[in-house]
């Protein structure tokens, strides 16, 4: 089995990280830079910024904080929120993103997956759904959570893989902030349908959130904000806790 990667989030608005619940509510958490230190230190295999007002104001993600973090690391730092355009992933990745995130822009127009992994191969480029159960399905929301997409989760996923996605983040909107455990139907269902890893997000609230969505939700990857920014818990005290669960995880 391969190691199972444990990646923080940053949540950032006006060049603060945030956290709300249902993506809603949103409090202060911390600098960026601050954080992003800490977690280098504590031994988290990737990072994810999330520009998460970009979008809807209609800009691009802050290069001045993408700066700020990405001098801050020696491990991967993915970066999205604005990236409508080739332009804009270069801005991000001329910024010091390793790899670039799409989710609104990918749903409006899905060639963008193909250019952006044509110019910087499939290992760079995330396609982000966010998705919440509506009766029998995974219903995909765009724009931050705040519109319907009228896409199916799964289905959507497999295009982002034929259109050359590297990797699936998939949040639950129904979990995020939530800390009552990630969402293991959604992530299982998307992981049986595709091939490229999927980074489980929302809903960690404790170790066992963890083991549970690497066993039955199949992740290859899971993602969290809350646990870490609020030292509840430390990054070495969680890839302990999977190791002696009989989970592979990066030392």
């Amino acid at each position: 089995m391969l190691s199972k990667r444990i990646i923080a989030c940053l949540d950032v608005r006006d060049g603060q990280v945030v956290k709300g619940v249902n993506f809603e509510g949103l409090r202060a958490a911390g600098d960026p830079a601050e954080l992003a230190r800490r977690y280098n230190a504590e031994g988290i295999d990737e990072l994810v910024i999330l520009d998460i007002t970009a979008t809807l104001e209609r800009r691009r993600a802050l290069a001045d904080t993408i700066g700020r973090v990405s001098r801050e690391l020696f491990i991967p730092l993915a970066v999205g929120g604005g990236i409508r355009t080739e332009d804009d992933a270069a801005a991000a990745v001329e910024a010091g993103a390793d790899k670039v995130s799409l989710n609104t822009a990918a749903l409006a127009n899905p060639s963008l997956i193909s250019t952006l992994a044509a110019r910087y191969g499939s290992q760079a480029v995330l396609v982000a759904i966010d998705a919440k159960l509506e009766g029998d399905r995974f219903a995909v929301y765009s724009r931050s959570g705040s519109t319907a997409a009228g896409r199916d989760a799964v289905a959507w996923a497999r295009e982002a893989e034929d259109r050359g996605a590297g990797e699936i983040l998939l949040t639950s909107i129904d979990r995020d902030g939530t800390r009552a455990g990630f969402d293991c139907p959604l992530t299982a269902a998307v992981s049986a349908a595709v091939s490229i890893p999927v980074i489980a997000s929302g809903g960690a609230g404790n170790l066992e959130h963890f083991a549970d969505v690497f066993t039955t939700g199949r992740a290859d990857a899971a993602l969290a904000a809350s646990i870490f920014h609020y030292a509840e818990t430390s990054v070495r005290t969680l890839k302990e806790y999977l190791r002696q669960k009989g989970i592979p995880v990066r030392l």
